[in-house]
């Protein structure tokens, strides 16, 4: 008994470790995608293409039994959910990806949770006692990692990874002269605006999934349902913005593999197992999550893209990232008193009866 309540409190942890991964992987392809002149929107609309066929299917079959009626609220719920959380906020990433680095773009996505906590205090959504252990937590978690992010921001530091990086020199040097030319200050800082606009359309849609994931439980369906709306917004904006047909034109093969990839794994799997994380344990711990993306990314970023690694990032990502998880402490210390607190109210009616 305790064995299988064990697990099913890890589960939610092991599926945010998987989706890391995953999101990792296409944060690296995505930037070198986007470098060979794939266009954001193409990107995607058929990003999410492929994630509708890919899951439609699978959904239909599973919950064809328990899939609750399609009424317009939930039409209105599933449409806003598709903005947010697909397509405004990937456009958001990808444009701040193009115009920054890998490492930064995903380091900054840091700011979520911060953002999630403080929208959840504006909405009532979370408790935040001042008096607590808890509370005090989740204070210093958010100063502290604030205080990660203009860090990052505003420090750049030494170089420490020169001497590791000498072995592809050449190819470092070709990526320097590269960013040189396209991240001036004007260019880095829209980069760095989009970036923040993306941590906020992601900390509203973890809100509005945490409600939608209530009323309409059928997870597959619900996800497959949102990648329709959002490949038909994303469409429609493309078809609006770009007026070259060319666009379209997808025949690079990373191109292919990052659509394809993007879509059945970052997109189909990626969202399953956030929106079931989010029912499981709520938007904050989901978002709490991001900055172990960083990591993995800033190695992929390392070895493949040969990126250099600065004092500054690993500084400014330390800050934030214990911040973040003491951010999520307070919120585990809270989640247990809250228990405790109803455990005595059910105990005390159960003693009057």
């Amino acid at each position: 008994m305790w064995g299988m309540a064990h697990m099913d409190e890890w589960r939610p942890v092991m599926a945010m470790l998987v989706f890391n991964l995953i999101s990792a992987v296409m944060t690296a392809l995505v930037k070198e995608a986007l470098q060979q002149g794939l266009n954001s929107l193409v990107l995607i609309t058929l990003r999410q293409f492929v994630a509708t066929v890919f899951l439609a299917p699978i959904a239909y079959f599973k919950e064809r039994n328990t899939r609750p009626k399609f009424t317009l609220d939930m039409f209105v719920y599933h449409f806003f959910s598709a903005a947010l959380g697909a397509a405004l906020s990937q456009y958001t990433f990808f444009y701040g990806l193009k115009f920054t680095t890998a490492t930064f773009a995903i380091t900054f996505a840091n700011m979520a949770p911060v953002l999630t906590f403080l929208i959840s205090i504006a909405l009532r959504v979370e408790s935040l006692n001042m008096k607590s252990k808890a509370g005090t937590a989740k204070i210093l978690g958010t100063l502290m990692s604030f205080g990660g992010v203009l860090l990052l921001s505003l420090y750049k530091g030494v170089a420490v990874t020169h001497a590791a990086a000498l072995s592809s020199s050449a190819h470092h040097a070709a990526n320097s002269s590269q960013v040189g030319t396209t991240t001036d200050k004007k260019t880095w800082m829209l980069g760095t605006v989009s970036l923040l606009a993306n941590c906020l359309f992601f900390s509203f849609w973890l809100l509005l999934q945490s409600r939608l994931t209530k009323k309409y439980p059928a997870l597959y369906s619900s996800t497959a349902i949102m990648f329709f709306f959002s490949m038909l917004q994303a469409g429609a904006l493309t078809v609006t913005i770009e007026r070259h047909s060319s666009v379209w034109i997808v025949t690079r093969r990373l191109e292919i593999l990052t659509i394809l990839y993007s879509g059945i794994m970052a997109s189909a799997a990626g969202f399953l197992i956030m929106t079931w994380c989010v029912h499981k344990r709520g938007p904050v711990f989901t978002a709490a999550f991001v900055p172990i993306i960083q990591i993995m990314v800033a190695i992929i970023d390392f070895f493949f893209l040969h990126e250099q690694i600065y004092l500054g990032s690993i500084l400014g990502s330390a800050l934030m990232i214990f911040g973040l998880y003491l951010l999520l402490w307070g919120k585990k210390k809270d989640a247990a008193a809250c228990c405790t607190d109803n455990k005595q109210v059910d105990e005390e009616a159960d003693n009057k009866q």
